[in-house]
């Protein structure tokens, strides 16, 4: 995981309140990795993501 390059391509900037006490462990995580807080953010969405594919419904193409 430490070896993949993260955000590669167009970014989007995501604003999101969530609890404290998750970010505090995103911040100590970035300390033990040596990894951004952003890369680890990522890792851990597109981990559910995958998890969730079934929700990421996409629109179908008309012919």
């Amino acid at each position: 995981m430490k070896t993949q390059v993260q955000n590669q391509g167009e970014l989007k900037e995501l604003k999101v309140m969530i609890e404290k006490d998750v970010v505090d462990s995103f911040e100590r995580m970035t300390k033990a990795s040596g990894m951004t807080v952003a890369d680890l953010v990522v890792v851990a969405l597109k981990r559910y993501r995958s998890a969730h594919s079934d929700w990421d419904v996409k629109p179908k193409k008309t012919e």
